[in-house]
Formats: C-alpha cells, structure tokens, sequence
C-alpha cells in the first residue's frame, strides 16, 4: 500500500472524476428506476418516489459518520497523522453498522406510519409501502458501503468506490428491466422487483468495497471494531458530523414538507415534482462532484495549514460550478417539454412541469454555491454556521415561501420551485461571505500539534 503517495500527489481533476462517473451512475440509477416505474405505473413512481424521501432521512443517519469520518481522516492525512487515520476508519465502519442495524428495524416496523404522514392514498400508498419495507430493511448495507466508500474516498482512492457503483447499477437495472417488463415470459414484479434488485446491489457493494479496503489499505475490520469502539474518536466524529449532517437533516424534512404542499396542489403536481427533481439532478450532478473533490482537497490543505491555499481552491471550484449549472438547466429549459416526455406523455402532468424547468434554472446557480462554499465550510471545521443558516432558510423560504407562492397565490408547482431557489440563493451568499473570511484561523477541528509525524 502507498496510500500516502496517493493523496499528497493527487489534484482535483484525479479526485472529480472518478466521483462524476460515480454520481452519474448512481444518478442513472435513480432515474432509470423511475422512468421504467413511470412506464410501469405513474402510481408505482408517485409511491416510490416519496417512499424515497422518507428514506433518505433515515440515510442522513449513516451520513452523520461518513461525513465527519471524510473530514477527520482527510486532516489528519494533512497533518500526517497516519496512525490515528486507521484508527478513526475502525471508528466510522463500527459506528455505522449499529447505526444501520437500528434504522433498519425502525423503517421496517414503522414504515407504514411513515407514509401515512403524507396522506397518499389508494395505489400510491400501497406501492410506496411495499418500497419502504423492501428497501428500508436493507438500509443496514447502505450504511456500510457508505462508511466504507468514505474511509477510501478520504486516502485519495475514489476509483473503486466508483467501480463497484458500476456495477451497482448494472445490477439494478437489469433487476428493474426483469421487475418491469417481464422478459422471457416472466411474471412482471413491479415495485416489488425493482425493490429486491437494490437490496441485491446493496449487499453486492459492501462485499466489494471490504475487498477493496482490504487491499488498498491493508485494513481489516474485526468483530471488536464494532464492540469496543474508540470513545474520544466516537466524540469527534460526531461533533463533525451532527452538525453536518443537520443541514441536510433540515433539508430532508423541509423537502418531505414541500411533497405535502405539492400533494395539496393535485396529482399532477406531485407526479411532475417526483419527475422534475430527477431532471434537477442532473443539473448539479458536476457540482456534487467537484463539490466534493474540493472537500477533501480543502480539509488536506487546512490540516497542513496552507489556508490561502484552500480560499483559492474553493472560490475556483465556485466559479467552474455555477457556470456549469446555468448553461446545463437553461438548456433543459428550451428543450423542455421533449425531456419531461421521457418520463410520462400525460397532459396536465406536462402542464403543470415544463414551465417548472425554467423555476429550475433560476434554482440551480444558487444551488451550485450553496452545495459547494457550504460543503468546504464544512470540511474546514465550521460546521455550525451551515446548519444555523440552513434551519433559516429552508423553513422560512423554501416551505415557508412555498405555501405562500404555491397554495395562498396559487402559482401551483411553479411557485413552489421559485421558493426553493429563493432559499438556495439565500444561503449560498451567506455561505460565501463566509468563506471569504477564513472562520477556520479562529478555530480549526483538528489541534496542531507541535511535532508532526513525518
């Protein structure tokens, strides 16, 4: 293993893009599942979609871990503590397999109160439960795989995790082709197919990733790795990622609040924001990227306190972002109807969406400068203030406007997504008047110390 060669050599292009390949599968994942459910049922990707949301709460659980491991065990590369980095990925992996097992059990047993908060009804509701009880009791391996992938992400290594996404997604989508279609004279599954096919390329990408660190970083993790876990690394982790990971917390709830708001509207409303935040995806799939390749390069650069250095690197990355963004989101916006049709050919659906899309371009920038200075913020250690911010913005513009623009103006849909935006921007300016002022120098996560190991 020369895992101390990879990451000191490593610039962001060798980081980014094995991580947009990644996202990008990851994203076709997602999106080849609904456009094959939408085809299957407008009920079935209605149900699941919102089935989806309740889960991605339950994730940001795992993240809590996975964050603050990605942070900690960067700046302590950084700072070349090498040995107390071995220690913290034990700590991450551990910590996340209790956290997996007890969201696993929660989900299953309390997954139909779940989607009852939401009020969906009929086939909706029974699609959506048949997704939370399949997937959700498999959220133990999503908790894994994402421990594991940011245990080898944090050494310079992103791409395996990348491989085994490949992977990952030719194993669930051929799983939705069987689930949806009925190849061969097979019994079409539906929901339920397309659910066990993500449990199966689940457990296949826990399996793949232990290989991986086991032989890029000569890590083994043991059954006492997950009983005697390490308190004072217990303690950090979470003062990271807690405060972490409660921005996006925030944004979960906030967004599962907006679904409400958007069931209230009508059907076509929730189908179209189930198709349109897909589509939206793809908008930030670079920014996420980049966004995260300068996080670790952030995190480097301040354990080994060159902090100019990670000013540069994070205003740079803002620039490239949102000019990416504008250009793909005002795009979609002239082709507009074309691509909504790849997901449904019903007309108050297309109503209602294509004059969303142009919503989304005002959005996106916004969104590119939020994800980006917030995420490096966080990587520096400055972990409260996006959290602080972020409780805000999203309650009092993104559902508070929502409602207004959405419901009380009747602007319907459109409404809600020029809240969303108004939300994005707010933050993403205060998050770079923040970054400007290199909070960090005041108070840094990891304590320098006097004599680091070479």
């Amino acid at each position: 293993m020369d895992s101390k060669r990879t990451y000191q050599e490593q610039t962001l292009f060798d980081i980014t893009w094995p991580l947009f390949i990644e996202l990008s599968l990851h994203l076709g994942m997602g999106i080849m599942a609904t456009l094959m459910l939408s085809h299957y049922s407008d009920a079935a990707a209605s149900g699941v979609g919102v089935s989806n949301q309740i889960l991605n709460i339950f994730i940001l659980v795992f993240n809590v871990t996975a964050i603050g491991g990605t942070i900690l065990i960067s700046q302590s590369l950084g700072a070349q503590r090498l040995d107390h980095a071995q220690k913290l990925s034990c700590t991450v992996f551990g910590l996340n397999f209790w956290f997996g097992l007890i969201v696993s059990a929660i989900v299953f047993l309390f997954g139909r109160f779940f989607l009852g908060l939401f009020h969906v009804h009929g086939a909706v509701y029974a699609y959506g439960l048949t997704f939370i009880h399949i997937s959700g009791a498999s959220l133990i391996l999503e908790s894994l795989s994402l421990a594991l992938s940011s245990i080898l992400r944090s050494y310079g290594f992103t791409k395996q995790p990348m491989l085994v996404t490949v992977t990952m997604d030719l194993i669930s989508i051929i799983g939705n082709i069987f689930a949806t279609t009925g190849p061969f004279g097979l019994p079409v599954t539906g929901v339920v197919g397309v659910s066990w096919a993500m449990v199966i390329a689940r457990l296949f990408a826990v399996l793949a990733l232990l290989y991986f660190i086991n032989r890029q970083l000569a890590l083994r993790f043991k059954w006492t790795d997950m009983i005697h876990l390490d308190k004072k690394n217990i303690r950090g982790l979470l003062a990271i990622g807690i405060p972490s990971a409660g921005e996006n917390l925030s944004y979960q709830l906030s967004q599962l609040v907006i679904t409400g708001i958007a069931v209230s509207v009508g059907a076509a409303a929730l189908a179209a924001r189930v198709y349109i935040m897909n589509i939206c995806m793809i908008c930030y799939l670079f920014t996420l990227a980049i966004a995260q390749g300068t996080q670790l390069l952030v995190a480097r650069y301040v354990g080994g306190r060159q902090h100019e250095k990670a000013v540069h690197r994070g205003l740079k990355t803002l620039k490239i972002s949102m000019l990416v963004s504008l250009v793909v989101s005002l795009c979609i916006a002239i082709i507009g109807e074309p691509v909504l049709k790849i997901f449904t050919n019903d007309p108050q659906i297309l109503l209602v969406g294509v004059p969303v899309l142009w919503a989304v371009a005002f959005t996106e920038p916004g969104r590119a400068m939020n994800i980006v200075l917030m995420g490096a913020l966080k990587s520096t250690g400055d972990v409260r203030f996006p959290v602080v911010i972020g409780i805000f913005s999203m309650w009092t513009f993104a559902v508070g406007l929502s409602y207004i623009l959405g419901v009380t103006l009747e602007f319907g849909l459109f409404g809600i997504w020029m809240a969303q935006g108004t939300d994005e921007w707010f933050r993403g300016i205060f998050a770079w008047r923040r970054w400007l002022s290199m909070p960090w120098l005041r108070k840094t996560t990891i304590k320098q110390h006097a004599n680091h190991p070479a």
